[in-house]
């Protein structure tokens, strides 16, 4: 019976990352920092990015691919394009 619990409070508080997408426009980019905000004002870090994409600017329409993290908001960045 303890390992059925063990077993079931194991697989509820491991939740899955879930991949998304979401997409806007950006009205801010911090190069140094490596930080965007977007129209609605969402902050992205691109930390988890490689390179972020050549002549990324404010102004830009992109498209964010990202892990997600459960009720925890967002893990990383997978990609960014611009034209999203």
């Amino acid at each position: 019976m303890r390992s059925v619990l063990a077993a079931a409070l194991l697989a509820a508080s491991t939740l899955p990352a879930l991949a998304d997408t979401t997409s806007g426009t950006v009205i801010a980019y911090d190069r140094v920092a490596k930080i965007i905000v977007l129209d609605d004002r969402t902050v992205w870090s691109l930390e988890t990015l490689k390179t972020p994409p050549e002549g990324l600017k404010a102004g830009d329409r992109v498209k964010i691919d990202y892990t997600s993290n459960g009720d925890n908001g967002w893990g990383r960045i997978n990609a960014l394009t611009i034209g999203g």
